[in-house]
């Protein structure tokens, strides 16, 4: 059964910066997109950044110039390096994968396999 596992997440003043990191397990299962989403209390999902199989990177315009994604195909891993984190970056953050190039558009629905969550929190 396939699986995801974030790590990496805790508590930073604004300015800091946090490296996720998502570990992928179980079954060969198809991945053309990996993402990471973000959902704060009381707010809707939202798409943070996504890699795709050729390493083609696309970013929301509210973390594009901070957060850097990548992957590591070897160790089956990927991560979301975040730097010059705002108290508004606070949220739970979810890696997730899709099986198809429509998971580019980071919207939640194409993505089929998520993991439990990260907790991030910036404090001002």
């Amino acid at each position: 059964q396939a699986q995801l596992v974030e790590s990496g997440g805790g508590s930073v003043q604004s300015g800091g910066s946090l490296r996720l990191s998502c570990a992928a397990s179980g079954h060969n299962y198809r991945r053309v997109c990996m993402g990471w989403f973000r959902q704060a209390p009381g707010k809707e999902r939202e798409g943070v950044a996504v890699i795709d199989s050729d390493g083609r990177t696309r970013y929301a315009n509210s973390v594009k110039g901070r957060f850097t994604i990548s992957q590591d195909n070897a160790k089956n891993s990927l991560y979301l390096e975040m730097n010059s984190l705002k108290p508004e970056d606070t949220a739970m953050y979810y890696c997730a994968s899709a099986p198809s190039n429509d998971g580019w558009w980071l919207v939640g629905a194409y993505y089929t396999v998520w993991g439990q969550g990260t907790q991030v929190t910036v404090s001002s």
